[in-house]
């Protein structure tokens, strides 16, 4: 079984780096297409989902504040107030670039529990279990959901766009 920190830190950069991927396919369809990039920014799936730009800040501060959380550090603190892709592409590679200060040892593999709020009330869990059970799977679903909003805009996106090339 994988360490905490090698569940956590390589794959939600990886995510992460697959997600860049992405917004730099969609920002290069706008232009491509003489599309306003701002329409894809806030483009949405559905009227009562979040515009993409908010799946990206999502994305972004559940990577750093859940695994700060895990690691017993403090997150950086980031406005919301992205409005291009490339604001959004900046905001993926700051949260990777913090992601990538934390270290192996700052992960306890054992017995650490962390407390996070679930519809406004705190809750306690093992570490490993707020990391399986809520910071990947909320990760990869905004990841997943930005995706979503390009193809359905029209951007030439694959399977391989998201899950990008394997690591060697």
């Amino acid at each position: 079984m994988p360490t905490m920190f090698d569940a956590s830190v390589p794959t939600t950069t990886r995510a992460l780096k697959n997600l860049i991927h992405v917004l730099e396919k969609g920002a290069a369809h706008a232009e491509a297409k003489k599309i306003e990039p701002a329409v894809l920014v806030n483009s949405r799936l559905y009227p009562d989902m979040f515009p993409l730009v908010k799946q990206v800040q999502i994305a972004s501060d559940i990577a750093k504040i859940g695994i700060a959380r895990i690691a017993a550090a403090e997150p950086p603190k980031w406005e919301d107030n992205e409005a291009t892709f490339a604001d959004l592409i900046e905001r993926a590679k700051k949260t990777i670039a913090y992601l990538e200060t934390l270290k192996p040892e700052q992960f306890d593999d054992g017995s650490r529990t962390v407390t996070f709020p679930v519809q406004g009330q705190p809750t306690t869990a093992p570490a490993s279990r707020y990391l399986y059970a809520r910071v990947l799977p909320n990760v990869f679903f905004h990841c997943t959901t930005t995706y979503n909003i390009l193809r359905h805009n029209g951007v030439e996106l694959g399977k391989i766009d998201f899950l990008g090339p394997i690591d060697k």
